[in-house]
């Protein structure tokens, strides 16, 4: 049975765990009314991609 010469350090455990972190996800302003948003999604506020009206905008009461 294969089994570790010696302990890996800290340090290389981490090393290679690098990878591991979790990456935050990308927000952009929208052009038309300034909230943020995903990038290639529609802007949930406003209802606009691409520089026209796709949805229509619901309204917050």
């Amino acid at each position: 049975m294969a089994v570790p010469k010696r302990k890996i350090s800290k340090s290389r455990r981490d090393l290679r765990r690098s990878h591991h972190a979790l990456k935050s996800s990308a927000y952009e302003e929208c052009p038309s009314c300034g909230e943020l948003k995903r990038p290639h999604h529609v802007c949930a506020a406003c209802g606009t991609y691409n520089g026209r009206e796709v949805l229509e905008a619901e309204e917050v009461a």
